[in-house]
């Protein structure tokens, strides 16, 4: 599975933004997609997934202002944010995966998006 991320940049803080993960080289639907994030010196974390069945799970530090959305005619997931805050700002990473949860760093990732919001 080849993932390929884009949509990072540089905003200002209540601003938004949209991420695009477009997977190739296996089977989409089958599979949950994901959305993660890094910073320096922390543990990548869990933003925001799209199970197979289409169960959409979300960080708590995000409910209410990221959408994850899926079309697996196109094998792309985006991941929308808005109210974008400094907090925010990290590489956020696409995720493919069999399993159907969110709570162990399995399957494949993109290359990663920087995300950098200003105050």
């Amino acid at each position: 599975v080849q993932l390929q991320a884009s949509g990072g940049g540089l905003v200002q803080a209540g601003e938004s933004l949209r991420l695009s993960c477009v997977a190739s080289g296996s089977p989409f639907s089958n599979r949950a997609m994901g959305w993660y994030r890094q910073t320096p010196g922390k543990q990548r974390e869990f933003v925001a997934g799209a199970t197979s069945g289409g169960r959409l799970d979300y960080a708590d530090s995000v409910k209410g202002r990221f959408t994850i959305s899926r079309d697996n005619a196109k094998n792309t997931v985006w991941l929308h944010m808005i109210s974008l805050e400094p907090e925010d700002t990290a590489v956020y990473y696409c995720n493919s995966r069999l399993t159907q949860h969110w709570n162990t760093q399995t399957g494949y990732w993109g290359q990663g998006t920087l995300v950098t919001v200003s105050s």
